[in-house]
Formats: C-alpha cells, sequence, structure tokens
C-alpha cells in the first residue's frame, strides 16, 4: 500500500483528511488530472444525506467508541458503514461501506471539520484541553465549537456524552437537544456499576431506568473503555437494538490497531518473558487512562515505558502535565519529539523534558534521538516479567516490528 500518484488514475474524486499536506503525490497527480479533491468532512457530510449519520466527537475515545458502535450495530445486523481514525483489528481496515442505513464516523475537532458533519445522533466522550493551537489557544473557543457540533443536531436530534467530565456538565444547559450522559455517577441516565477487572477483560453491569440491568464483557481492560463501551450500549439502545445483540457485539470486539494494542508475551534469547503492548496515546490524559489499564490488568508487574513526544506545541502547552503522568512508571525511555511539520520550539525537547522528571526523583529517563537506540536500551534494562508499553502518535509505531524483527534473529518464544 502506501501513497502513490497512480493510485489517484480513474478516480471520480479525491477525498483527504487535514493530515495529508499539498505536495503528496495523490493529491499532486489528482490536480494533474483535474480529479476533484474534497476533504474528509464535507464528504463525510455529503454522505449523511443519504444515510443516518453518528458522529462520535471528543478529546480522547473517539476512534475505540466509533469502532464499538459500529461493532455493536454489526451484531445486530444492520450493516453500518463505518468510517474510523484507525484500522480496526480483524477487518484491517478503518472503513466499510454497509448496505444498512446508519453511518457512524469519527469526528475531527482538531481542525474544526466536525462542524462540516449531519448527523441525527452525536457523541462527545469529553472535552480537554488538546488541539489548542487551532482554537488560538483559547479553551473557550474550543468549548464553544463542540457546542456548535451539538446544536447542529436536528431538533429530533440526541446528543450522548460523559456524566464524570466536568467541562460537559457545565455545558450541557447550552446543547439544546436531548442529551443521554453515561458513566460511574449517581446523575448518570446510564450508569456503569461492578466493574471488575480480569485481565485483559473487564466485566461491568449497565443500569438504565425501564431497562434490566445488563450484564456486559467487554475484552479489554480499562475503565476508560468501559466508559467508551457505555456510548454503545446508549446508543445502541436508542436505535432500538436488543441487549442480547449489545452484550454479543462488545464480547465479539476486536479493537482498533494501537489502541492498547497487546502484543503478547515474547522471550528474549537470555529467557527474559515480557508482555508487549503498543499505543497511540500522546496526551496526558490518554498516557493516566492506559497506565491505569496496565496497572488494571497486571498489578504486580513493572513497566518500561517507551513515550515519544507528539509535536513541540503540545510538549510546551501541557509541559507540566507530561511532567507528572510519565513519572509513574517503573522505567521511561523518551524518543526525540515528532515535530508532525512543527518547527521547534526552545526548551521543549525531550531532553529538558526529562530533566524536569528527574526532579521529581521517582523515574530516571533514558533519552534516545531514534527507535534503534531505544531497542538497544530496551534490551539492556528490561526484566523477565515487565510490561513493554509503547506509546505516541509519531514514529514510535515502528518499534514493535523491530522488536519482533530483532528477537527473531536471536531466537525467540510468543505466545498470546
Amino acid at each position: 500500500t502506501g501513497h502513490h500518484a497512480d493510485n489517484v488514475i480513474g478516480a471520480d474524486v479525491c477525498v483527504v483528511s487535514s493530515a495529508i499536506k499539498t505536495d503528496n503525490p495523490e493529491i499532486v497527480n489528482a490536480k494533474k488530472l483535474k480529479i476533484p479533491i474534497v476533504p474528509r468532512a464535507s464528504m463525510l457530510g455529503e454522505l449523511m444525506r443519504f444515510k443516518q449519520g453518528i458522529a462520535v466527537a471528543g478529546s480522547h475515545g473517539k476512534t475505540t467508541t466509533t469502532s464499538m458502535i459500529s461493532s455493536v450495530l454489526a451484531s445486530a445486523g444492520l450493516d453500518p458503514t463505518y468510517v474510523l481514525g484507525g484500522r480496526l483489528m480483524g477487518a484491517e481496515t478503518g472503513a466499510r461501506f454497509g448496505k444498512g442505513e446508519y453511518l457512524v464516523v469519527e469526528a475531527d475537532e482538531s481542525d474544526g471539520s466536525f462542524l462540516d458533519l449531519m448527523p441525527v445522533l452525536g457523541v462527545v466522550t469529553n472535552i480537554d484541553n488538546d488541539h489548542l493551537a487551532f482554537y488560538d489557544n483559547n479553551i473557550e473557543k474550543l468549548r464553544s465549537a463542540f457546542i456548535s457540533f451539538v446544536q447542529k443536531l436536528p431538533f429530533y436530534g440526541t446528543v450522548f456524552s460523559s456524566s464524570g467530565d466536568e467541562t460537559i456538565r457545565a455545558l450541557a444547559s447550552e446543547f439544546g437537544r436531548k442529551t443521554i450522559l453515561v458513566g460511574e455517577e449517581e446523575e448518570s441516565d446510564i450508569q456503569v456499576i461492578n466493574i471488575k477487572s480480569d485481565v485483559l477483560r473487564t466485566k461491568f453491569s449497565v443500569r438504565q431506568k425501564n431497562y434490566n440491568d445488563l450484564e456486559i464483557i467487554l475484552p479489554m481492560p480499562g475503565k476508560h473503555n468501559v466508559i467508551n463501551s457505555l456510548f454503545a450500549v446508549a446508543v445502541a439502545r436508542e436505535l432500538g437494538v436488543v441487549d442480547e445483540n449489545i452484550k454479543k457485539g462488545l464480547l465479539k470486539y476486536k479493537g482498533v490497531e494501537r489502541r492498547f494494542q497487546y502484543h503478547g508475551v515474547f522471550s528474549t534469547s537470555c529467557g527474559k518473558e515480557f508482555r508487549l503492548i503498543d499505543d497511540y496515546g500522546h496526551h496526558p490524559t490518554e498516557i493516566k487512562v492506559t497506565l491505569e489499564a496496565c496497572k488494571e490488568a497486571f498489578p504486580h508487574q513493572k513497566i518500561l515505558l517507551v513515550f515519544q513526544p507528539h509535536r513541540y506545541s503540545r510538549t510546551r502547552d501541557l509541559f507540566e502535565e507530561f511532567i507528572k503522568v510519565l513519572s509513574e512508571v517503573n522505567s521511561l525511555i523518551l524518543l526525540s519529539v515528532y515535530a508532525a511539520g512543527e518547527n521547534e520550539i526552545v526548551g521543549t525537547d525531550s531532553k529538558t523534558l526529562a530533566r524536569s522528571i528527574r526532579l521529581l526523583k521517582k523515574v530516571n529517563p533514558f533519552v534516545v534521538s531514534n527507535e534503534i537506540e531505544a531497542m538497544d536500551i530496551i534490551f539492556s534494562i528490561l526484566d523477565s516479567g515487565d510490561i513493554l508499553l509503547l506509546m505516541g502518535a509519531g514514529s514510535v509505531s515502528r518499534l514493535t516490528n523491530l522488536i519482533k524483527n530483532e528477537l527473531e534473529r536471536g531466537g525467540y518464544e510468543q505466545r498470546t
């Protein structure tokens, strides 16, 4: 696969996300061939003219929540169309065109494009201080954008949101649409109770007025994933899906690539066993909940975290939050900041971050410039029984295959 100019030959339209640069070979050739180039959100908005749109917005958890909703609707035989911001495990794709009437999409607030969508049901998972650069570093502008997203729903539409999010509780009165709150809190319209961690599974019950309590087994750890799954329950019930199909859809859910992706147990050539987990999280809140999920699933294991900061601006804006959360692991390796097109900002590199973390005297970070250096450090400090957790939205994703290849050359065993 990959990007190549020939990919657009014969296409009627070229759909692009805001992450694609104008010098991309497919964009260049599409312009040359006079093929219309349409922004992703504009195309999704047009598709919602023909299907019932369900748009999932929020600072964190969008991809997982969107895929969970899609999984549940598929289990109910509704054959939804879905468009994710990641690759669905098992399906090995991030999008599928279904024959059913529902279109489930991930709504991107990072560039304001989620306001181009026209859904009938909306989800706002949470609102946090991310992607502020687009909103002139003004949190109120970001919050106003989410209000506008909700108010674009038709008057008969419904928004599902989190009762545990302080910002959402403060803004809910301005939504002006039917609002269903989900979470652990007593005031939740749909409440989760009796959460029990079972290694890589989580068992819990869902309580809602006029429904029997629903027992759920979710094949992944983490309270944040439990909350994500509540949105799937809420949306499905709003659409009339019976509880048995909801339960089945969540039990069969396979997850999304690089969202707490568990690769299994590996053995080094000298007999050290470790578990490998890969995750896309790159915001302090995402790191925090992922670490909590690790500790719930493997309470007696040490965590070796390899983290790559994503964007200098994010590192600068959330510097203190990064210091605090990155200090909560047993061992830490920091890769150089993945710039994502930004110019370097003085005082926001990984070395500066590491110096600040050392001042807390909880962990002594290693700083490396690339994945090969990271791998050398990993194998020099890894202990048997450790959890090796790779996190970040940049090139750190290469490490999984590099590690597997290195182990294969030295002789290793893998078991899931």
